[in-house]
């Protein structure tokens, strides 16, 4: 890639200074010089040699690797006809610590033809100190036989968590190719998304790409890893949240051979030149704590809004309030614990602190902006597991020896716009209110909020950086994380010190608000397990319902409002198996009665044409039966794929289809019916699970009512 004519040119407007490729910083103004690397999408990329500039901007580092050396441009943008083709990337944002995505296009002129390029920022490369080599980081196939047994199991569980999502927008077959999965330390990256096309990749398939990994998988976990293929390919596990549960079953044996030391350290400054200090965090700032000898460990960090109106009244509400809902969490043993319940009582925490500052709000009459609020993000570690909510801007960072994710998406105007399919990231960014917040803690009821919460599995070392906006602005985490984290997993830098070296970033750098951190360290120790790991699949796929198995366990319903649910010893009896010849007798002579009884009506019937009735009484349409074309009336205001929709909205159904991984729960897409009143950044449609519509204050127009629907076409 050396090619000492190139530059890479400021982004700051006001300089642009070409400098060389090898420097971190402007030498004409010190502004930080990004390396943005894409890959870029398209055999027509190819026959460009190293060192070439394509469009002016971008340089050939290898096949299918570019460097954008005019990084304070925006790139082009695809047209709006060709939106539909990068969607899945847009809408699987909240992914895309495993997904690349979109940074624009590049349209190159071949034989005539104009062919255009679609290019991906942050793709899995690795890159030397002196960014002089870039490389593809290795598959997953190729460095799969060195990984330790529970890194096998975790590369696993990934790919089976990105299953449902990817399969809903139509691109699941990515997880099935070998040269797209790439690794990056700990974590599993995909090179690009391949559509699905008409086949529509299956579990079973799954399974069968699994068996290929089999043979060079760890002595002590390949009968397991044996046992989740065969349940795969013969249809046992049908769907991606049983094939998580059973993957987590071999995690927490693999969990006993792993010792885990975590400290916390948090510190908070108002900042040169804010009055007052609205933040708030937990533990009380220029505390460490030490998980062990503590039996709990809970970090937060919350960004008071409201300014002298009360964002500091807010903030340490949220503080206090969420120590009260989680305290109980510390004494239920770690074995006892479901996943997915913790994770709907951090929700359900959030939720409680939202209605507590709404509801202070509501008492004082403070209404538009003079309503008090916050964000919040917390880091609940458990075991070789990190648990992460967030609402709001706050964010947190993973970092490890190898890179730095940001895990978190912020809740704003940009990154909604996003998800929805509407704009790329960079392109949003341009546009007035942009930063906005669409969601914080206290500025209207629960019912209307949609905290995020996500669950990782540790098995390295790691720091977890949670912060407010005071430090993430303007990129400083991306700029600093190697000189002033990185130290802290190699053991040259306390956690105190890099906390005192992040605020004054923060401070020098930045200085236009409060900042607050909190800093989550991971020392990993493993070692192989002497002893295989073993799972009764037999018991445990029967105590798993079939049909939303996240809403039931050990056969109990879970109503909304339960806390964390304690999994108890299965009670199941275990009957004997039922031989097959027996079912096979007994459905023929199910079906001979039946058919039996049809036959006797056709013979004491006779046949008669009816005349109409005066009038006829159509069958009551309800959710149950829904169909498309019906419409669906809000009773009261409500939420969809995080857009607030108003009372009194009407939605049309487009389309009613199978969910590939919840065969009882199928997909559904809505039409809104704009009116004149409607907001223009209102979605045209949106798309939600049939578990979601159930939960929501709804009705069914009857076909004798009128609606705006039917007035009003798609725009």
């Amino acid at each position: 890639m050396e090619n000492d004519a190139v530059t890479l040119y400021c982004p700051n407007e006001y300089c642009q200074f070409a400098n060389p490729l090898t420097h971190k910083f402007c030498q004409q103004c010190s502004t930080p010089l990004p390396k943005r690397y894409l890959w870029a999408v398209g055999e027509d990329i190819s026959p460009n040699h190293p060192g070439a500039i394509l469009g002016d901007r971008y340089l050939v580092i290898s096949k299918s690797i570019l460097l954008d050396i005019k990084p304070g441009l925006l790139p082009q943008i695809p047209e709006l006809d060709n939106l539909e083709k990068i969607k899945p990337y847009l809408k699987l944002i909240p992914y895309r610590i495993n997904i690349p995505q979109v940074y624009g296009v590049l349209n190159l002129a071949n034989k005539q033809t104009q062919t255009e390029i679609l290019l991906l920022e942050k793709p899995p490369i690795l890159i030397d100190a002196t960014f002089t080599q870039v490389n593809l980081c290795s598959s997953l196939d190729t460095v799969w036989p060195e990984a330790s047994s529970i890194r096998q199991i975790h590369w696993l569980w990934q790919l089976a968590n990105l299953w449902q999502p990817l399969a809903l927008e139509g691109v699941a077959s990515s997880l099935l190719d070998p040269h797209l999965l790439r690794v990056e330390g700990v974590l599993i990256r995909l090179l690009e998304l391949r559509f699905d096309g008409e086949n529509i990749p299956t579990l079973s398939q799954l399974g069968e790409f699994w068996w290929q990994l089999l043979q060079n998988a760890k002595p002590n976990i390949a009968p397991f890893i044996q046992q989740v293929c065969e349940a795969l390919i013969q249809g046992e596990i049908n769907s991606s949240e049983q094939l998580i549960k059973v993957l987590d079953r071999g995690l927490i044996q693999l969990e006993r051979s792993q010792t885990t030391t975590i400290k916390i350290y948090t510190k908070t400054d108002s900042g040169p030149i804010r009055p007052r200090n609205e933040d708030a965090c937990f533990p009380p700032q220029n505390t460490l704590i030490a998980k062990p000898p503590h039996h709990s460990a809970l970090a937060i960090v919350c960004d008071g809004i409201g300014g002298h109106e009360g964002g500091n009244v807010a903030s340490n509400l949220a503080i206090e309030t969420i120590q009260q809902q989680l305290q109980g969490l510390s004494s239920v043993p770690y074995e006892n614990i479901d996943p997915a319940l913790l994770l709907s009582d951090l929700e359900r925490a959030v939720a409680t602190v939202n209605d507590k500052i709404s509801q202070r709000n509501d008492s004082e009459h403070r209404q538009g902006r003079q309503r008090m609020g916050t964000t919040i993000v917390m880091a609940l570690p458990v075991a070789h597991e990190m648990y992460i909510t967030h609402v709001g801007d706050s964010r947190a960072y993973w970092i490890t020896r190898h890179s730095c994710h940001q895990i978190t998406l912020d809740d704003d105007v940009a990154s909604r716009e996003v998800r929805l399919g509407y704009a790329l990231y960079r392109e949003a960014l341009q546009h007035s209110g942009s930063g906005s917040l669409v969601q914080a803690l206290g500025m209207s009821k629960s019912t209307s909020l949609h905290p995020t919460s996500q669950r990782f599995i540790i098995d390295e070392d790691a720091v977890f950086l949670l912060t407010s906006d005071g430090l993430s602005d303007f990129d400083r985490v991306e700029e600093s994380w190697e000189t002033e984290m990185l130290p802290i997993l190699s053991g040259k830098i306390s956690i105190e010190n890099a906390a005192d070296r992040l605020i004054e970033i923060a401070n020098t750098k930045n200085g236009h608000d409060n900042v607050t951190i909190a800093l989550v360290h991971y020392e990993v120790k493993y070692s192989e397990p002497e002893t295989n790991i073993t799972v009764d699949f037999a018991n445990f796929l029967a105590s798993m319902p079939l049909d939303r198995i996240d809403d039931t366990v050990n056969g109990e319903n879970l109503s909304s409002d339960q806390k964390t649910q304690v999994i108890t010893k299965d009670k199941t009896i275990k009957l004997p198996p039922i031989p097959l010849q027996l079912i096979v007798i007994l459905g023929l002579m199910l079906i001979s009665g039946f058919l039996g009884y049809w036959f006797k009506l056709q013979f004491k019937l006779p046949t008669t044409i009816s005349s109409p009735s005066p009038i006829s009484t159509p069958t009551p349409r309800t959710l149950e039966n829904l169909s498309n074309t019906w419409v669906i009336k809000a009773n009261s205001s409500i939420t969809l794929n995080n857009q607030p929709f108003p009372a009194q909205s009407f939605f049309q159904v487009i389309e009613k289809r199978t969910n590939p991984n919840a065969v009882d729960n199928p997909v559904v897409r809505l039409r809104f019916c704009q009116t004149s009143d409607s907001v223009s950044e209102t979605p045209k449609t949106v798309q939600l699970n049939f578990s979601e519509l159930q939960d929501l204050d709804i009705s069914i127009l009857q076909s004798d009512q009128s609606s705006p629907c039917d007035l009003v076409g798609d725009r």
